[in-house]
């Protein structure tokens, strides 16, 4: 008999290794037998203003979140099918309502100088991201994270929540209770730090982690502050693997015997968050008109060089229950104007859109979008920032801004975290009753059909009034050697799970 997705969330018996079984199998048929040993030499994008050692704090360097990912162990991390998968708990089952969800954590799990992980080292460091993260981070209350014994701990909610396993995937990493300082970062995963300059890391593998130990045995992270430096270094033999670099330096790779381009599916968005409880975009007329107004086909061609595909204004296309149903909205320069006109959108000044480099092709996004809304009467001023000014000044403030996300795979994670009333990173301030209504539905659904009518509720809500505009997803691109064998190939937080990679002779 089958499991379906929920089911297996919801009792993962067994899971673990059927998963471990499945990931083996692959590598070796695709890759021939793995090789243990050597340096893996990864080049990720960060700023130095932008460096950040806590674990639980805000990780906008994809090298920090690289090196944090591979020292640190999360609860639960992405998987192919179901789409959450064991790591440092290796099991969890909910109680009879789904209000109450147990997670066993796994067998001789130690932290890098020996220590054993008790389920008090874990329930401080959730408490922990909660009070620094926030209930983006971490969606239980700090009085809902308890222990039961030394190797339980036990997450409590308000209301039935069947997604938590999921929802407890990102960022959940443990550190030893009462760390304080994080520059010596003791973690319990695979590899472990060994030094640490200026955004530049040496990890070493870790023998006793209590996962599959990884192959490699070292991995020397590089930060590069533009994507251009980061393509370079690969073309140039700097570096085995630029991670997340961009679709420009995989069309430049394309065609070299010694590079492989990895392609991940549905691995980022880049879009524009529009402000919804005030300012010149709270009328729905006029978000909708500047969702009209972009030409999504030449976005993708343009900004992603045709990695990617054309997304529809809702965020987590890669969700099995993404509602192919609801129809692709398309450019209507005409249509568009006409809503701008019913709005009584002031079409006589300029806008700001503000942007960062951070995600490859974000500030060229927003060019292009500027240079289309044109086409139906919205001027918009494009304005890059510095990302410390921007975090500190634009996110979650302004009218009109980029922004970037992976984790693709659930549509729930990002209407629980970033659009449901009460979240500390709505970045579009969107206030929907029938919204946070649908979303506590589905969360709480007892049957699949309960919880796919609840989802497009969800989703539809989202096409009709909120605030994203999302006009793509970009594939992941990285670009490696052909040594480097059995990259990840999942998209978010799933790409930067190297432990599996191995180098060939």
């Amino acid at each position: 008999m089958g499991l379906n997705r929920r089911q297996l969330l919801q009792s993962s018996l067994g899971v673990g290794a059927v998963l471990l079984v499945a990931a083996c199998s692959d590598g070796a048929e695709a890759s021939g037998p793995a090789r243990r040993g050597g340096t893996l030499r990864v080049g990720a994008l960060g700023t130095s203003a932008r460096i950040e050692r806590d674990p639980h704090a805000n990780l906008s360097n994809d090298s920090d979140f690289l090196i944090t990912s591979l020292v640190y162990d999360a609860l639960t991390v992405p998987g192919a099918d179901p789409n959450v998968a064991p790591r440092l708990a290796t099991r969890w089952e909910p109680d009879a309502d789904r209000r109450r969800w147990s997670f066993t954590l796994a067998d001789g799990a130690t932290f890098h100088d020996g220590t054993p992980v008790t389920s008090e080292d874990v329930a401080w460091s959730l408490r922990r991201l909660r009070t620094v993260g926030g209930a983006s981070k971490m969606p239980v209350a700090v009085e809902g994270i308890t222990t039961d014994g030394p190797d339980r701990v036990v997450l409590a909610v308000p209301e039935p929540n069947t997604q938590l396993p999921l929802l407890v995937r990102l960022m959940t990493f443990t550190v030893k209770k009462d760390t304080a300082d994080f520059t010596t970062a003791v973690g319990t995963g695979p590899f472990r730090l060994e030094s640490y300059q200026g955004g530049n890391a040496r990890l070493v593998r870790n023998d006793q982690w209590h996962g599959t130990p990884p192959l490699l045995d070292a991995i020397e992270v590089t930060m590069f502050e533009s994507v251009t430096a980061l393509g370079n270094a690969v073309l140039g033999g700097q570096i085995d693997l630029a991670s997340n670099v961009g679709a420009i330096a995989g069309r430049a790779a394309e065609g070299r015997g010694d590079l492989a381009v990895v392609r991940r599916a549905n691995d980022t968005m880049v879009g524009v968050a529009m402000r919804t409880s005030d300012g010149p975009f709270a009328d729905v007329r006029v978000r909708t008109a500047l969702r009209l107004g972009v030409d999504r086909k030449a976005l993708v061609t343009q900004v992603h060089s045709g990695y990617g595909k054309v997304a529809n204004d809702i965020l987590g296309t890669g969700d099995p229950d993404y509602d192919t149903s609801i129809a692709q909205r398309t450019q209507d320069v005409d249509r568009a104007k006409a809503l701008l006109r019913d709005a009584n959108f002031d079409t006589g000044r300029s806008y700001p859109l503000l942007t960062k480099a951070e995600a490859p092709g974000e500030v060229e996004s927003a060019k292009v979008i500027a240079t289309q809304l044109a086409e139906i009467g919205v001027r918009l001023g494009v304005v890059p920032q510095e990302p410390n000014t921007f975090y500190d000044q634009t996110w979650l403030k302004a009218p009109l801004y980029t922004v970037s996300w992976g984790t693709n795979d659930s549509m729930l994670f990002f209407a629980s975290k970033l659009m449901a009333n009460g979240s500390n990173r709505n970045e579009t301030d969107f206030k929907d009753a029938a919204f946070d209504a649908a979303t506590v539905k589905a969360l709480g659904a007892h049957t699949d059909s309960e919880y796919v009518a609840a989802s497009h509720d969800v989703q539809r809500i989202q096409y009709d009034r909120g605030g994203y505009l999302v006009w793509g997803m970009a594939d992941g691109i990285d670009i490696a050697t052909t040594r480097v064998r059995d990259l990840p190939t999942l998209g978010g937080f799933a790409r930067v799970q190297l432990e599996r990679t191995w180098l060939a002779e």
